[in-house]
């Protein structure tokens, strides 16, 4: 298809300061159109990859931690609006994940013997085993077999349950559910764990195709699982709470970069949020760089490991009453005509598209065919974005317009040599 015989309208709407543009259903691409500083309208177009099955179109290479993966806080938050829903009843987990979302972060407290999802002291109904269905049918459906996904698991009730009691639960229902696994002897490295990565460490995608990596929020030392630490999947062993500046914690020899700022005071501060929460998915260092040298000072101060480093971004907030999921997520209002505020969602897109602008500027129609024609190496211009992103409403501004532009960032920036790519 030649870009002259497809015709576009583009208009911006006053609640934001970019558009995700309607093209027919044949057309390769996806078109967006933003406001520039100057007051100019720009046009993106980007190729239109598969959103249930992005990875399957990258090497198995890569470490996890130079990927792009769009996720979304408390993934089975749907209930309790304004003050603890954090996801459309729209998107349920299914829709998330054929959507392109492929990071979980799954909260639960015991409720009479048995794990449902809970925001804080509010249930939110759907039972872990409900949880562990849909993603088990997903990995093995044609379109999700060559997909990977993280799941987050992070302990609800932990001033009512005790934690050996929570790890246990969780264990064990993993283990009887569908894509569960038998404990075994693992002396010669032959263990089955089923559709579960349980190694701490970060893994190339080539090992977690069809697989649930395990990041486990809870768990304290380990106990009662076979393996202790080693077993229970990637293991922060902190996390402190609503550190504004961000933290650093070792993952078996990569450096892991977490922002997690949510207690914010009032919607106010959503353009410094979203600043904190974007400035550690752009790579500063290149991974063979010395690893003496030290990164990010004076804020971050543990020195460069030899593995790419990986970011875990969340760009969620909540504190009462300035501050709600819907508002800092959504904003309000009319942003373009100076009458209300622009969303971390909305702000967030337009960082990329600014990104993306620069990486795919000047775009001839010679570039445009090579990247059309599948060699998506072909735009390496402009800054990589790396990292697992974590968002509430992630399905809004403009109709799931932001985690297109995520997965494009896994094809930009990448050097043969350089991050696993071949």
């Amino acid at each position: 298809m030649n870009p002259t015989s497809v015709a576009i309208r583009v208009t911006l709407s006053f609640d934001t300061s970019w558009q995700n543009l309607d093209v027919s259903t044949d057309c390769p691409w996806r078109v967006y159109c933003s406001q520039s500083s100057k007051g100019h309208l720009q046009v993106l177009i980007l190729q239109k990859r598969s959103m249930s099955s992005f990875l399957s179109e990258l090497p198995d290479s890569l470490p996890l931690s130079t990927l792009v993966l769009p996720g979304t806080h408390n993934t089975m938050a749907f209930y309790g609006y304004p003050l603890s829903q954090c996801q459309s009843p729209s998107t349920p987990l299914t829709v998330q994940l054929l959507q392109g979302i492929r990071a979980l972060d799954v909260r639960l407290s015991v409720i009479k013997g048995e794990l449902i999802a809970y925001h804080g002291i509010y249930p939110q109904r759907t039972p872990f085993t409900t949880i562990l269905a849909s993603v088990h049918a997903f990995l093995t459906s044609p379109r999700g077999s060559k997909e990977t996904i993280i799941m987050s698991i992070k302990q609800e009730d932990f001033t009512t349950t005790p934690k050996l009691t929570f790890s246990t639960l969780v264990r064990e229902t993993m283990m009887t559910n569908p894509g569960g696994w038998q404990e075994s002897d693992d002396t010669h490295g032959l263990r089955n764990t089923g559709m579960w990565f349980l190694d701490n460490r970060i893994p190339r995608l080539g090992e977690v195709r069809g697989k649930v990596v395990l990041f486990s929020r809870f768990g304290g030392n380990g106990e009662g699982w076979q393996r202790g630490l080693e077993g229970m999947g990637i293991h922060p062993l902190t996390w402190p709470d609503s550190s504004k500046e961000g933290f650093e914690w070792m993952c078996k020899g990569t450096l892991v970069k977490t922002h997690d700022w949510y207690n914010i005071p009032s919607f106010l501060s959503i353009p410094e949020k979203v600043a904190l929460s974007t400035r550690i998915l752009v790579p500063e260092v290149r991974p063979e760089t010395s690893p003496n040298v030290d990164l990010y000072q004076p804020t971050y101060t543990a020195r460069i490991p030899q593995q790419p480093p990986l970011a875990i971004s969340f760009f969620s907030a909540a504190s009462f009453p300035l501050s709600l999921p819907p508002i800092i997520a959504r904003g309000f209002g009319w942003p373009n005509l100076g009458l209300g505020v622009e969303g971390v969602n909305s702000r967030f897109g337009r960082w990329l598209l600014d990104i993306l602008d620069e990486s795919y500027t000047p775009m001839d129609l010679e570039t445009e065919k090579t990247a059309l024609n599948g060699d998506l190496s072909a735009p390496a211009v402009g800054p990589r974005i790396r990292g697992w992103v974590f968002m509430d409403y992630f399905d809004e501004p403009e109709h799931n317009g932001v985690i297109p532009l995520l997965i494009e960032c896994n094809f930009l920036g990448r050097v043969s040599g350089e991050e696993g790519w071949p």
